[in-house]
């Protein structure tokens, strides 16, 4: 491995530091509980509570203490991704002074593996994944995936519970998972106090791998023609939606569902026309776009990718398509993101994600024409997949489509005005477009 990462200083200032804390003051988290992973001690996953108002959170920090007295930083060290491997694969169970952890196996079979080398992902932010060499007991090399959960809620987490639904039903278009790290700690939030839910999941790496965004984005700028591939990633989408229907469970739209998504719509326009005054000037189009797509026709609900769009996807060869970390939107409470939603807001943010492509080439200064020609072949290739993986045609649910797309493109205003204005083109253009398109 490579050389651990020291933990210089204060922990609460480093931890403040890290991408996947949100908090604003290091001086506003406290160690709720710790769980020791080793029996000296040395290796130990700390739990602290970010008191920050209106951010309270708990966090996992796993760390492990140095000859020298500091500390390290866990997921680069091969004491802690050892003992990770243990609690995950042996069964183990951890126990702190307020806090529990054990493994539990879904798809794995045969003794635990032994860990060769690891490393930590770069640029992830909300979690840290690591990606482990191991061997199993025959001596055969295998590749993991340890997501580690930074930001720990109570309730499962979709991620692990819908993949391994997937992987469980036999669909290959997910990596198959192989165990999990479920455990409860002191969440003041909670009713009772004590929340329970996932820390850690293990699953399959897939090595040698692009994901869909840069393919895309690759053949986009070559002009080549995508519509073969997009046709391929709408019937994955379909089988993998067509799996999660048929082995969670699925209910069917009420008035209550209707007025929470036109509610939280409503919101999102606000907020968008709040930002950007071209938004603001047609929110009587935008309100009767979502207002229809909240009236009309609508499917069964049912779980969903929740997050869905090309960065989400790798083309895996021999394989095809494969679908990653459908830990849904990470601003949604957990408990949100494992209710049954709306499958075509999938189908929404995968056809955002085909006009980003187009709107890339443009802010680099290609040909805005050519691109948005290629976008609007791979968006009509992706649903046409998609609606030959269904069996059956959208078109009842066109207005709710056009509601969803509307929706996503709203929210992407409101976020690129605040965090990078100069890509406030590519969803602004969408929303005129989207409007005229239903006129």
């Amino acid at each position: 491995m490579a050389d651990p990462a020291v933990i210089p200083g204060r922990l609460d200032e480093w931890v403040a530091r890290q991408r996947w804390f949100p908090g604003l003051a290091a001086d506003a988290t406290e160690t709720a509980a710790t769980l020791p992973l080793s029996e000296d001690g040395t290796v130990r996953t700390l739990l602290l509570r970010d008191a920050t108002p209106g951010a309270e959170a708990v966090y996992q920090v796993p760390v492990v203490a140095a000859d020298d007295g500091g500390l390290l930083d866990g997921p680069r060290t091969r004491a802690y991704v050892e003992a990770l491997l243990r609690l995950l694969f042996d069964g183990g169970t951890a126990r702190g002074d307020e806090a529990t952890a054990h493994g539990v196996r879904i798809g794995w079979e045969g003794p635990a593996p032994a860990l060769v080398d690891a490393r930590v992902l770069s640029g992830e932010q909300s979690n840290t994944s690591i990606i482990v060499d191991a061997r199993r007991a025959d001596g055969t090399a295998v590749g993991l995936m340890v997501k580690v959960f930074r930001a720990l809620h109570d309730g499962e987490n979709p991620d692990v519970v819908l993949q391994s639904a997937i992987s469980e039903a036999g669909s290959r278009r997910v990596p198959e998972t192989y165990g999990a790290v479920v455990g409860s700690w002191p969440d003041a939030r909670v009713e009772g106090g004590v929340a329970h839910g996932h820390l850690a999941v293990a699953q399959e790496f897939l090595a040698d791998t692009r994901d869909a965004w840069r393919v895309a984005l690759d053949a986009a700028r070559a002009g080549e023609d995508f519509t073969a591939p997009a046709r391929d990633l709408g019937a994955a989408t379909a089988e993998v939606h067509a799996v999660l229907a048929q082995a969670l469970p699925t209910a069917d739209a009420d008035e209550t569902s209707r007025a929470a998504l036109l509610r939280s719509m409503r919101a999102r326009a606000a907020s968008a026309a709040a930002l950007v005054p071209s938004v603001a000037a047609v929110e009587g189009p935008v309100a009767a776009v979502l207002a229809a797509g909240a009236d009309g026709p609508w499917p069964a609900l049912q779980r969903i990718h929740g997050d869905y769009h090309l960065g989400q996807v790798l083309q895996v060869p021999g394989r095809g398509w494969v679908l990653l970390d459908f830990e849904g939107e990470p601003l949604r409470p957990m408990a949100e993101r494992n209710e049954p939603d709306l499958a075509l807001r999938d189908v929404a943010g995968m056809l955002r994600s085909f006009d980003y492509v187009a709107g890339t080439i443009a802010q680099e200064g290609g040909d805005a024409e050519a691109a948005r020609a290629w976008s609007d072949a791979a968006r009509s290739a992706f649903l046409a997949g998609y609606e030959a993986g269904i069996g059956t045609s959208l078109a009842p649910w066109s207005t709710l489509l056009a509601a969803l797309e509307l929706d996503k493109a709203l929210y992407e205003c409101v976020y690129e005005a605040r965090n990078r204005p100069t890509w406030l083109p590519i969803p602004e253009l969408a929303v005129h477009r989207l409007l005229e398109a239903v006129a």
